[in-house]
């Protein structure tokens, strides 16, 4: 039964697709993830040529990203779709090329170290161009079991994915030929190690509790699909987040957290709501962080490529923002940078309109949103914080960014509603548990529909909110300047692993010639 099992490609891709699945949030059985890769590894070195193994792993891919992302669809169904098909597409790649490692004659542990190099690569770089979706790096799915994987202060989440790859695809080849059971120990020495060195990591982890900062957190649960919540108009939506955040704020609290797109409506520097804002903090003695969509406009000559018009001769972009209320005036403003791709922005749409020469688009009616491109932070009283607004702080590098421009804790505001009482928010919510300790700060995160919360610098959750429930809370974070190596030297770890992707490729190639002279055939000499 093992064999016919062991050798029918259908179902090995089927198997690891629900495995995969099932070793995400909310499920959370993580060690899935190692047979799950077992098996795609025997699927390619089953496969017939290329096509045959695109065809048949896109299947098991395709399973992964429907049950664990399907809740893209609830925002916008074609675009949902196409983001879970071409993200399914994309995973081939990274699997073709260990294919040719499998059939290569290098050593045992050449193989699976270049292999978990091949994986990793490919989730660094599709967190960094325009069509970015990390959501399913395998490091991840790791996000629940915080004291697996506290070494990550050290290299940041994608090396878990490196242990997951090289871990598997030791056993996988032990599984090809048995009698090598030097493999296997290999395989169970890189089994165990990584969960080592988290226990090394968190027990020289010493918190740092010398400062502290009430924070309160506010959920105000408006509808996300209605205009301004839900609520009458922009005055009645502020008055309702005014109200919620006196129910739970005391003479000591510090600092106000509404989520993304509190307001609901377009503001500008100059908006009348501001005067409102600021009468209120200063009676109160508090700041807020709040998100909301800004119209920028821009001088003549500072203009970026793409504009969504002009506004009295003035061109402008509205941005998903951040903005930061001192009491005395709209101090500070952050502008989104991680914008998800189609949803908030049209994906590389400078290029596209460099190449449209005719002028046959308007690109302004549909570039969505501004990008932001700095990592400015908020001064909140002595505390330097980040306004991250939602998909921002899946990407790990770019928190860092913030984080060494001398953040003392982390922010995270975020509406989580479009998706409904979903995997999705729960998910995002947990991934936020790896910023957390990547750079061993406090998260304090608000999130219009929930889950809000705030989680320590290890990792562990101390506040988590009710789905779809208006509260608020308050808690007392430590601010800290702690600085991880992670933080110290960013996304090292990755940059080694695209090195170990391009000596797979040289020595790929190498071989490859050293097979076409080995079958050139010689004269025979009489």
């Amino acid at each position: 039964m093992f064999q016919k099992f062991w050798n029918q490609p259908w179902i090995l891709s089927i198997t690891a697709g629900l495995m995969l699945a099932l070793s995400f949030p909310p499920i959370d059985l993580v060690f899935l993830q190692f047979p799950a890769f077992i098996l795609m590894f025997r699927l390619a070195d089953l496969a017939v040529d290329l096509k045959d193994l695109l065809w048949k792993s896109w299947i098991g891919f395709l399973i992964w990203n429907v049950l664990t992302t399907y809740w893209l669809t609830f925002a916008t169904i074609a675009g949902g779709a196409a983001a879970i098909i071409a993200n399914s597409l994309l995973m081939v790649i990274p699997l073709i090329i260990i294919r040719y490692l499998l059939h290569s004659r290098l050593a045992t542990l050449a193989i699976a170290l270049l292999a978990g190099s091949v994986w990793v690569s490919y989730e660094f770089m599709h967190h960094n161009w325009d069509l970015a979706w990390p959501w399913l790096a395998l490091g991840n799915g790791w996000a629940n079991q915080p004291d697996l994987i506290q070494y990550i202060s050290v290299t940041g989440h994608l090396a878990v994915s490196f242990w997951v790859i090289v871990t598997s695809m030791l056993f996988y080849l032990w599984l090809r030929e048995p009698d090598k059971r030097r493999t296997a120990v290999t395989g169970v020495a890189v089994l165990i190690l990584f969960p080592i060195l988290s226990v090394i990591s968190k027990a020289s982890y010493q918190p740092n509790t010398d400062r502290e900062m009430e924070v309160a957190v506010v959920q105000p649960n408006l509808d996300s699909y209605l205009d301004y919540g839900g609520v009458g108009s922009v005055d009645e939506l502020l008055t309702l987040l005014f109200e919620v955040s006196d129910s739970v704020r005391t003479e000591n609290t510090d600092l106000l957290l509404w989520p993304e797109n509190a307001l609901n409506s377009l503001v500008s520097r100059d908006s009348r709501l501001n005067s409102r804002i600021e009468d209120t903090l200063r009676t109160w003695n508090v700041e807020l962080i709040t998100g909301a969509g800004l119209i920028d406009y821009y001088p003549p000559g500072m203009e970026p490529r793409v504009t969504r018009g002009t506004i009295e001769g003035h061109r402008y972009n509205i941005y998903n923002s951040g903005l930061h209320y001192d009491g005395d005036s709209l101090n500070e403003v952050y502008k989104k940078g991680k914008l998800v791709p189609i949803v908030e922005r049209m994906p590389f749409v400078e290029t596209f309109k460099t190449l449209d020469i005719l002028g046959l688009v308007n690109w302004g009616e549909v570039v969505g949103y501004g990008k932001g491109i700095e990592t400015n932070n908020f001064e909140i009283g002595q505390e330097s914080v980040p306004a991250l607004i939602c998909y921002d702080s899946v990407f790990s590098g770019w928190v860092g960014d913030f984080v060494r421009n001398d953040a003392t804790f982390l922010s995270i505001i975020t509406n989580d509603g479009w998706w409904g009482n979903t995997s999705g928010h729960l998910q995002h919510f947990a991934y936020a548990r790896l910023r957390a300790i990547e750079y061993r700060k406090w998260v304090a995160r608000s999130a219009n529909n929930g889950t809000s919360g705030i989680i320590a610098p290890d990792g562990d959750v101390k506040v988590a909110t009710d789905y779809w429930t208006r509260t608020a809370f308050t808690y007392t974070i430590h601010p800290n300047n702690t600085t991880t190596l992670y933080a110290r030297y960013g996304n090292w770890f990755n940059w080694l692993m695209i090195a170990g992707l391009a000596a797979t490729a040289l020595m790929l190639i190498r071989e490859r010639r050293f097979k076409e002279r080995k079958d050139v055939p010689t004269l025979a000499l009489d």
